[in-house]
Protein backbone atom coordinates (compact mmCIF):
# COMPACT_ATOMS: atom_id res chain seq x y z
CA UNK A 1 0.00 0.00 0.00
CA UNK A 2 2.75 2.41 1.03
CA UNK A 3 4.64 1.93 -2.51
CA UNK A 4 1.22 2.60 -4.18
CA UNK A 5 0.90 5.86 -2.57
CA UNK A 6 4.81 6.93 -3.18
CA UNK A 7 4.23 6.00 -7.11
CA UNK A 8 1.31 8.60 -6.49
CA UNK A 9 3.53 11.28 -5.02
CA UNK A 10 6.50 10.28 -7.10
CA UNK A 11 4.46 10.72 -10.47
CA UNK A 12 3.06 13.99 -9.36
CA UNK A 13 6.81 15.19 -8.95
CA UNK A 14 7.75 13.73 -12.57
CA UNK A 15 4.77 15.22 -14.26
CA UNK A 16 6.39 18.85 -13.39
CA UNK A 17 9.83 17.82 -14.51
CA UNK A 18 8.56 16.34 -17.58
CA UNK A 19 6.49 19.95 -18.10
CA UNK A 20 9.88 21.57 -17.78
CA UNK A 21 11.30 19.47 -20.22
CA UNK A 22 9.04 20.36 -22.32
CA UNK A 23 9.31 23.53 -22.49
CA UNK A 24 6.00 24.26 -20.40
CA UNK A 25 4.88 26.33 -17.40
CA UNK A 26 5.11 23.18 -14.74
CA UNK A 27 1.27 23.03 -13.61
CA UNK A 28 -0.98 21.22 -11.21
CA UNK A 29 -4.48 19.91 -11.42
CA UNK A 30 -6.39 20.88 -8.08
CA UNK A 31 -10.33 20.15 -7.48
CA UNK A 32 -12.09 23.46 -6.98
CA UNK A 33 -12.89 23.12 -2.71
CA UNK A 34 -15.17 25.42 -2.37
CA UNK A 35 -19.24 25.68 -1.62
CA UNK A 36 -20.03 26.28 -5.52
CA UNK A 37 -18.11 22.87 -6.17
CA UNK A 38 -20.10 21.11 -3.43
CA UNK A 39 -22.44 19.02 -4.35
CA UNK A 40 -25.52 17.87 -1.90
CA UNK A 41 -26.51 14.46 -3.71
CA UNK A 42 -30.33 13.65 -2.22
CA UNK A 43 -29.85 10.07 -2.99
CA UNK A 44 -27.18 9.22 -0.93
CA UNK A 45 -27.70 11.76 1.32
CA UNK A 46 -24.36 13.08 1.19
CA UNK A 47 -21.84 16.02 0.32
CA UNK A 48 -19.88 15.44 -2.11
CA UNK A 49 -17.47 17.63 -4.68
CA UNK A 50 -18.22 18.27 -8.00
CA UNK A 51 -16.03 18.10 -11.02
CA UNK A 52 -14.32 21.65 -11.13
CA UNK A 53 -10.82 21.72 -11.28
CA UNK A 54 -8.22 24.56 -11.45
CA UNK A 55 -4.87 24.48 -12.81
CA UNK A 56 -2.15 25.91 -10.37
CA UNK A 57 0.77 27.44 -12.25
CA UNK A 58 4.73 27.45 -11.26
CA UNK A 59 5.24 30.74 -13.46
CA UNK A 60 1.77 32.97 -12.16
CA UNK A 61 2.76 35.54 -9.43
CA UNK A 62 -0.43 33.90 -7.75
CA UNK A 63 0.28 30.66 -7.99
CA UNK A 64 3.96 30.35 -7.31
CA UNK A 65 4.38 29.85 -3.33
CA UNK A 66 1.85 27.60 -3.21
CA UNK A 67 2.83 25.65 -6.04
CA UNK A 68 5.98 25.13 -4.30
CA UNK A 69 4.36 24.67 -1.19
CA UNK A 70 2.13 21.80 -2.40
CA UNK A 71 5.77 20.14 -3.98
CA UNK A 72 7.41 20.49 -0.71
CA UNK A 73 4.37 18.84 1.35
CA UNK A 74 4.73 15.94 -1.13
CA UNK A 75 7.89 15.62 -0.59
CA UNK A 76 7.79 15.52 3.34
CA UNK A 77 5.00 12.83 2.95
CA UNK A 78 7.59 10.50 0.66
CA UNK A 79 9.86 10.85 3.42
CA UNK A 80 7.63 10.04 5.88
CA UNK A 81 6.32 6.61 3.70
CA UNK A 82 10.12 6.07 2.98
CA UNK A 83 11.08 5.36 6.85
CA UNK A 84 7.13 4.35 7.56
CA UNK A 85 7.07 7.46 10.20
CA UNK A 86 4.00 8.96 11.12
CA UNK A 87 3.84 13.40 11.60
CA UNK A 88 1.67 15.65 13.37
CA UNK A 89 0.11 18.71 11.06
CA UNK A 90 2.37 20.49 13.70
CA UNK A 91 5.49 18.37 12.80
CA UNK A 92 4.93 19.10 8.67
CA UNK A 93 4.86 22.57 9.35
CA UNK A 94 7.79 23.33 11.10
CA UNK A 95 9.33 20.44 8.60
CA UNK A 96 8.51 22.69 5.42
CA UNK A 97 9.23 26.09 7.22
CA UNK A 98 12.41 27.35 6.16
CA UNK A 99 13.90 30.08 3.68
CA UNK A 100 13.79 30.06 0.20
CA UNK A 101 17.81 29.94 -0.48
CA UNK A 102 18.39 33.37 -2.37
CA UNK A 103 15.33 35.40 -0.63
CA UNK A 104 13.84 36.31 2.42
CA UNK A 105 10.92 34.11 2.18
CA UNK A 106 9.78 31.12 4.12
CA UNK A 107 7.81 28.32 2.19
CA UNK A 108 5.45 28.90 4.52
CA UNK A 109 5.18 31.35 7.70
CA UNK A 110 1.64 30.22 9.52
CA UNK A 111 0.61 26.54 9.90
CA UNK A 112 -2.96 27.25 8.69
CA UNK A 113 -0.78 27.35 5.22
CA UNK A 114 0.75 24.23 5.35
CA UNK A 115 -2.58 22.43 6.85
CA UNK A 116 -4.90 23.89 3.73
CA UNK A 117 -1.96 22.47 1.58
CA UNK A 118 -2.32 19.12 2.86
CA UNK A 119 -5.62 19.21 1.97
CA UNK A 120 -5.01 20.27 -1.43
CA UNK A 121 -2.58 17.45 -1.34
CA UNK A 122 -5.15 14.82 -0.74
CA UNK A 123 -7.54 16.06 -3.60
CA UNK A 124 -4.56 15.94 -5.96
CA UNK A 125 -3.65 12.29 -5.13
CA UNK A 126 -7.03 10.99 -3.92
CA UNK A 127 -5.53 10.46 -0.46
CA UNK A 128 -6.37 10.83 3.11
CA UNK A 129 -4.32 12.80 4.85
CA UNK A 130 -3.48 9.60 7.43
CA UNK A 131 -2.23 7.71 4.14
CA UNK A 132 0.15 10.29 3.78
CA UNK A 133 1.36 9.49 7.07
CA UNK A 134 0.45 12.69 8.38
CA UNK A 135 -1.84 12.90 11.71
CA UNK A 136 -4.07 15.27 13.66
CA UNK A 137 -3.91 15.43 17.42
CA UNK A 138 -5.95 13.60 19.39
CA UNK A 139 -8.76 15.31 20.86
CA UNK A 140 -10.80 12.35 21.66
CA UNK A 141 -12.19 9.81 24.25
CA UNK A 142 -14.22 6.83 24.37
CA UNK A 143 -15.17 4.24 26.85
CA UNK A 144 -17.09 1.04 26.58
CA UNK A 145 -17.23 -2.69 26.59
CA UNK A 146 -15.26 -2.88 23.08
CA UNK A 147 -12.03 -4.50 22.79
CA UNK A 148 -9.79 -3.61 20.53
CA UNK A 149 -6.34 -4.32 18.89
CA UNK A 150 -3.85 -1.25 18.06
CA UNK A 151 -0.80 -1.51 16.35
CA UNK A 152 -0.12 -5.23 18.06
CA UNK A 153 -1.62 -4.10 21.76
CA UNK A 154 -4.74 -5.23 23.42
CA UNK A 155 -6.76 -2.37 24.07
CA UNK A 156 -10.01 -2.48 26.15
CA UNK A 157 -12.34 0.18 26.31
CA UNK A 158 -14.04 -0.77 29.58
CA UNK A 159 -10.87 -0.60 31.60
CA UNK A 160 -8.82 2.28 31.20
CA UNK A 161 -9.66 4.57 34.11
CA UNK A 162 -11.59 7.65 34.35
CA UNK A 163 -10.05 9.03 31.02
CA UNK A 164 -10.89 6.29 28.76
CA UNK A 165 -9.41 5.26 25.37
CA UNK A 166 -7.66 8.46 23.86
CA UNK A 167 -8.90 8.14 20.03
CA UNK A 168 -5.94 8.67 17.47
CA UNK A 169 -6.22 10.21 14.16
CA UNK A 170 -5.81 7.24 12.55
CA UNK A 171 -8.04 4.62 13.02
CA UNK A 172 -7.98 2.66 9.86
CA UNK A 173 -6.01 0.07 11.40
CA UNK A 174 -7.57 -0.76 14.47
CA UNK A 175 -9.26 -4.28 14.41
CA UNK A 176 -12.34 -4.71 16.71
CA UNK A 177 -11.74 -7.84 18.34
CA UNK A 178 -15.30 -7.30 21.18
CA UNK A 179 -17.80 -5.15 20.41
CA UNK A 180 -20.95 -5.50 23.26
CA UNK A 181 -23.04 -2.50 23.08
CA UNK A 182 -26.39 -1.14 21.41
CA UNK A 183 -25.48 2.25 20.45
CA UNK A 184 -22.74 5.15 20.56
CA UNK A 185 -23.74 8.40 22.25
CA UNK A 186 -21.42 11.06 21.00
CA UNK A 187 -21.07 14.21 22.61
CA UNK A 188 -19.67 17.51 21.90
CA UNK A 189 -17.95 18.33 25.29
CA UNK A 190 -15.15 16.47 27.27
CA UNK A 191 -17.05 17.78 30.60
CA UNK A 192 -20.20 15.96 29.72
CA UNK A 193 -18.48 12.84 28.53
CA UNK A 194 -16.32 13.03 32.36
CA UNK A 195 -19.95 13.18 33.71
CA UNK A 196 -21.55 10.09 32.38
CA UNK A 197 -17.99 8.13 32.95
CA UNK A 198 -18.39 8.83 36.62
CA UNK A 199 -21.68 7.48 36.54
CA UNK A 200 -20.56 5.02 34.44
CA UNK A 201 -23.55 5.31 32.04
CA UNK A 202 -22.02 3.02 29.49
CA UNK A 203 -22.20 0.05 31.65
CA UNK A 204 -25.82 0.43 32.87
CA UNK A 205 -26.80 1.08 29.74
CA UNK A 206 -24.23 -1.39 27.66
CA UNK A 207 -23.25 1.93 25.08
CA UNK A 208 -20.33 3.25 23.68
CA UNK A 209 -19.77 6.91 25.33
CA UNK A 210 -17.42 9.10 22.87
CA UNK A 211 -16.44 13.01 22.72
CA UNK A 212 -14.33 15.33 20.75
CA UNK A 213 -13.75 19.15 22.42
CA UNK A 214 -15.50 21.29 19.97
CA UNK A 215 -16.01 20.28 16.12
CA UNK A 216 -15.67 16.61 15.92
CA UNK A 217 -12.12 15.33 14.50
CA UNK A 218 -11.70 12.97 11.15
CA UNK A 219 -10.55 10.12 13.41
CA UNK A 220 -13.80 10.57 15.71
CA UNK A 221 -15.88 10.47 12.52
CA UNK A 222 -14.09 7.67 10.93
CA UNK A 223 -14.40 5.70 14.14
CA UNK A 224 -18.47 6.32 14.58
CA UNK A 225 -18.77 5.50 10.79
CA UNK A 226 -16.77 2.08 10.89
CA UNK A 227 -19.12 1.01 14.51
CA UNK A 228 -22.22 2.41 12.51
CA UNK A 229 -21.10 0.22 9.34
CA UNK A 230 -19.29 -2.42 10.44
CA UNK A 231 -21.05 -3.34 13.55
CA UNK A 232 -24.50 -1.88 13.16
CA UNK A 233 -24.69 0.25 15.74
CA UNK A 234 -27.11 3.29 15.84
CA UNK A 235 -25.16 6.80 16.09
CA UNK A 236 -26.78 9.41 18.57
CA UNK A 237 -25.38 13.29 18.91
CA UNK A 238 -25.71 15.13 22.02
CA UNK A 239 -24.56 18.75 21.40
CA UNK A 240 -25.88 22.41 22.96
CA UNK A 241 -29.21 23.85 21.68
CA UNK A 242 -27.07 26.33 19.69
CA UNK A 243 -26.66 26.81 15.76
CA UNK A 244 -22.66 24.97 16.55
CA UNK A 245 -24.27 22.24 18.02
CA UNK A 246 -26.77 21.52 15.38
CA UNK A 247 -23.77 21.91 12.65
CA UNK A 248 -21.29 19.35 14.62
CA UNK A 249 -24.53 17.02 13.72
CA UNK A 250 -24.60 17.86 10.38
CA UNK A 251 -21.46 17.09 9.31
CA UNK A 252 -21.25 14.01 11.13
CA UNK A 253 -24.47 13.20 9.24
CA UNK A 254 -23.97 14.76 5.43
CA UNK A 255 -20.31 15.92 5.58
CA UNK A 256 -18.80 19.05 5.56
CA UNK A 257 -18.35 21.49 2.99
CA UNK A 258 -14.09 22.03 3.50
CA UNK A 259 -13.87 18.16 3.44
CA UNK A 260 -16.27 16.97 0.39
CA UNK A 261 -13.65 15.03 -1.28
CA UNK A 262 -13.68 12.44 1.50
CA UNK A 263 -17.25 11.96 2.39
CA UNK A 264 -17.18 8.37 1.68
CA UNK A 265 -15.05 7.48 4.50
CA UNK A 266 -16.84 10.11 7.09
CA UNK A 267 -20.43 10.48 6.67
CA UNK A 268 -23.37 8.62 8.43
CA UNK A 269 -26.51 9.09 7.09
CA UNK A 270 -28.65 7.19 9.65
CA UNK A 271 -27.07 9.40 12.35
CA UNK A 272 -30.02 10.74 14.96
CA UNK A 273 -29.99 14.31 17.36
CA UNK A 274 -30.70 13.19 20.20
CA UNK A 275 -30.80 17.08 22.20
CA UNK A 276 -30.76 19.41 24.03
CA UNK A 277 -33.87 20.38 21.55
CA UNK A 278 -36.21 23.27 22.05
CA UNK A 279 -38.78 20.74 23.59
CA UNK A 280 -36.46 19.63 26.13
CA UNK A 281 -36.26 23.32 27.09
CA UNK A 282 -39.44 23.65 27.72
CA UNK A 283 -40.28 20.37 29.35
CA UNK A 284 -37.31 20.55 31.76
CA UNK A 285 -37.47 24.63 32.21
CA UNK A 286 -34.07 25.34 31.08
CA UNK A 287 -35.44 28.83 30.13
CA UNK A 288 -33.78 30.13 33.55
CA UNK A 289 -30.24 28.56 31.73
CA UNK A 290 -30.40 30.72 28.99
CA UNK A 291 -27.69 32.31 27.12
CA UNK A 292 -28.49 35.23 24.70
CA UNK A 293 -27.67 34.77 21.44
CA UNK A 294 -25.69 37.19 19.58
CA UNK A 295 -25.25 38.43 15.90
CA UNK A 296 -23.14 35.36 14.94
CA UNK A 297 -25.59 33.12 16.37
CA UNK A 298 -28.05 34.45 14.37
CA UNK A 299 -26.41 34.39 11.18
CA UNK A 300 -25.13 31.24 11.62
CA UNK A 301 -28.62 29.63 12.48
CA UNK A 302 -29.57 31.51 9.16
CA UNK A 303 -26.93 29.63 7.60
CA UNK A 304 -28.25 26.31 8.77
CA UNK A 305 -31.71 26.89 8.14
CA UNK A 306 -30.81 27.30 4.38
CA UNK A 307 -28.87 24.16 3.91
CA UNK A 308 -30.70 22.05 1.16
CA UNK A 309 -30.71 18.78 3.61
CA UNK A 310 -32.22 20.81 6.20
CA UNK A 311 -34.90 23.30 4.09
CA UNK A 312 -37.31 20.61 3.34
CA UNK A 313 -37.09 18.95 6.92
CA UNK A 314 -40.01 19.95 9.02
CA UNK A 315 -39.06 19.16 12.32
CA UNK A 316 -35.56 20.99 11.96
CA UNK A 317 -37.07 24.12 10.68
CA UNK A 318 -39.47 24.10 13.88
CA UNK A 319 -35.83 23.47 15.96
CA UNK A 320 -34.63 26.71 14.19
CA UNK A 321 -37.50 28.81 14.16
CA UNK A 322 -38.00 28.16 17.69
CA UNK A 323 -34.32 29.42 19.07
CA UNK A 324 -34.83 31.92 16.80
CA UNK A 325 -38.05 32.74 18.72
CA UNK A 326 -36.09 31.84 22.35
CA UNK A 327 -33.29 34.83 21.00
CA UNK A 328 -31.26 32.33 23.62
CA UNK A 329 -29.32 29.02 23.39
CA UNK A 330 -28.43 26.22 26.23
CA UNK A 331 -25.59 23.78 26.73
CA UNK A 332 -26.10 20.66 27.75
CA UNK A 333 -24.71 21.31 31.21
CA UNK A 334 -27.92 23.39 31.90
CA UNK A 335 -29.58 20.04 32.76
CA UNK A 336 -27.14 19.92 35.41
CA UNK A 337 -29.16 22.23 37.53
CA UNK A 338 -31.65 19.58 38.09
CA UNK A 339 -29.19 17.12 39.94
CA UNK A 340 -25.01 16.47 39.39
CA UNK A 341 -26.64 13.02 37.72
CA UNK A 342 -29.77 14.08 36.02
CA UNK A 343 -28.63 14.01 32.44
CA UNK A 344 -27.47 10.45 33.13
CA UNK A 345 -30.27 8.62 35.12
CA UNK A 346 -33.53 10.44 33.85
CA UNK A 347 -32.55 12.56 30.81
CA UNK A 348 -31.05 10.03 28.45
CA UNK A 349 -32.66 7.21 29.66
CA UNK A 350 -36.28 8.48 28.74
CA UNK A 351 -35.01 10.12 25.63
CA UNK A 352 -33.95 7.07 24.35
CA UNK A 353 -36.80 4.92 25.72
CA UNK A 354 -39.52 7.21 24.28
CA UNK A 355 -37.50 7.39 20.65
CA UNK A 356 -37.59 11.19 21.36
CA UNK A 357 -34.79 12.22 18.78
CA UNK A 358 -34.66 14.35 15.84
CA UNK A 359 -33.55 12.84 11.91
Amino acid sequence: MAENIKKILIDLGKKVVNDIFKNKNPAIDIPVRAISNVVFNEKTKMLSLGSKTAERFFFNIGHSKKFLQTLEIAAISKSLLDVAKHASLRDVFYMAKRTIPGSNINIVDEQTESDKVIEDLELIADLSREQLNINANKMGSVAGNVIVEDKGDIIDWSKLGSGGWSIPSNVEEIKFKKVNAKYVIYMEKAAVWERLHEDRFWEKQNCLIMSSQGQTTRGIRRLLQRLSQEHGLPIFVLADFDPWGMYIYSVIKYGSINLAHISEKMTIPNVKFLGITADDIIKYDLKKNFIAMKEIDFSRLKQLSEYQWFKNNKNWQRQFKMMKDFKAKAEIQALSGRGITFVSDKYLPEKLKNKDYIE
